[in-house]
């Protein structure tokens, strides 16, 4: 049965449930006029509907999770599945052909075999479904029947109801770091199977990357050095991008906070912030279709006669650009944050504009500066798209702009898209990257939670 389904029914029996309440708290306080209910009606109703919606949510996707194997379990031990293969990918299409059509997803079958599954499919769907509904329906009727049997005039549905949501609420700020753990687990164990294979001094301190996927017998240690894709990653993301973000960004927000009028800044600040919101793949074709060949031109105009349309410096460029907004962003806030005081008392002593805010201002607001400056490198290192299209794939260890670079996202692409084993040490060396790449994005961020930190203890 379709999860939305579900959805639905269990969103329906929490409303019945809270109508139903309610009307029994009101019907308390009829009773009794002078009687004084411990919580209002809309709690009385809040607590029957948790009561009702939850359990039934739970068993929902508890259902949707098992009934497809007892589906096709069912489907098996039926007399015409006797035709299927024993294994392999010709029995799993023919199952998924059957089920689709059985489902409503298809209109017909490519293999003829499967058509005799198609009937045994939907009579397998149906029952489970008709078993899903039902019992959906009963845990939720016994749910609903448990809470409203203890409603009363003294029953503390409030505190009850506000535990629930405390819960909620605990649930919700876990999952950043449940998900956080889930990342670091994944990553760490595929990481120590490659180095398993490949020695960790080779992979951090090599300077040759050129794994083939398809290779067989040992691996070579000497063709993992990881050193050009960290340079890649450095190069293009915190020295060319930040050499475009900073100045950009920080002259910006000054402009906006200290020159601009109300009316210019209520236009400019939205529109300096939609870059924030432009997808990368568009950057990525805009650097690939216009910055990359004028780069190009431009330094064949000088005598680089070596320059490509494949360059860090057009990837670097527009990777800049997309991350001025968290540079602008953080900047903005951390000026308009320092005290009016400050300011006044800059200008009182004689200081210019620009003194006040070369002397003054930047001074004051510098760790927020500094805290929107490291997360605009975080996001800079973790970019794809724009490498993809205007970097290059070549892994060199090179300080010439113009040159074809590439970097730790663009290698994880690489090795996971292909056509290679996941027991193979090309394929792992992406988890190895991104351990790597997780780390320094991790470290980065917690430097600028701290700079946060101080800044708001500053000035809070």
């Amino acid at each position: 049965m379709s999860p939305a389904i579900l959805l639905l029914l269990a969103f329906g029996l929490s409303l019945l449930g809270w109508l139903a309440a309610r009307s029994r708290a009101w019907a308390f306080r009829k009773a009794a006029p002078g009687a004084r209910l411990h919580s209002l009606p809309n709690f009385h109703g809040w607590y029957v509907a948790l009561w009702v919606g939850v359990p039934a949510l739970l068993f929902a996707v508890l259902w949707n999770a098992i009934s497809p194997s007892l589906v096709t379990a069912q489907v098996l031990a039926d007399p015409a599945a006797s035709v299927l293969p024993a294994f392999g990918f010709e029995r799993e299409t023919l199952l998924s052909e059957a089920r689709a059509v059985a489902s409503g997803n298809a209109f017909g079958v490519f293999n003829e075999e499967a058509q005799a599954l198609v009937e045994p499919y939907r009579a397998a769907l149906t029952l489970f479904n008709s078993i899903g509904l039902a019992v959906t329906m009963l845990v939720a009727f016994a749910g609903g029947a448990f809470a409203f049997l203890r409603l009363k005039p003294d029953f503390t549905a409030r505190t009850r109801v506000e535990r629930a949501v405390l819960a909620l609420l605990m649930i919700a700020s876990m999952v950043a770091i449940l998900t956080t753990i889930g990342i670091i687990v994944s990553l760490l164990f595929e990481t120590v199977r490659f180095f398993g294979m490949v020695s960790p001094l080779d992979f951090l301190f090599g300077t040759h990357w050129s794994p083939d996927p398809m290779s067989s017998g040992t691996p070579d240690g000497k063709v993992y050095g990881a050193i050009p894709l960290f340079w890649g990653t450095i190069y293009i993301g915190a020295i060319i991008a930040m050499i475009v973000a900073i100045p950009l960004g920080l002259m910006s927000a000054i402009f906006l906070t200290q020159y601009a009028s109300n009316s210019v800044r209520k236009v400019m600040k939205p529109l300096l912030e939609i870059l924030a919101g432009v997808p990368t793949v568009v950057y990525g074709y805009f650097a690939a279709l216009t910055v990359a060949p004028l780069v190009r031109d431009a330094a064949q105009a000088i005598g680089i006669s070596s320059a490509s349309t494949e360059s860090a410096v057009a990837a670097g460029l527009v990777m800049g650009i997309m991350i001025i907004p968290f540079v602008s962003s953080m900047a903005d806030d951390s000026i308009a944050a320092v005290p009016q005081a400050l300011r006044d008392g800059s200008l009182a002593m004689g200081a210019t504009t620009s003194e006040t805010i070369r002397r003054v201002l930047v001074p004051a607001a510098l760790p927020g500066i500094v805290a929107g400056v490291m997360l605009a490198i975080s996001r800079a290192i973790g970019e794809t798209m724009i490498v993809v299209m205007a970097a290059g794939a070549s892994a060199n260890l090179t300080a010439n702009p113009f040159e074809s670079m590439t970097t730790v996202t663009f290698q994880i692409v690489a090795m996971l898209t292909g056509e290679g084993s996941f027991d193979h040490p090309a394929t792992l060396s992406a988890f190895a990257l991104g351990m790597v790449l997780f780390l320094v994005t991790l470290t980065l961020n917690f430097i600028a939670l701290r700079v946060v930190k101080r800044y708001r203890e500053a000035y809070d």
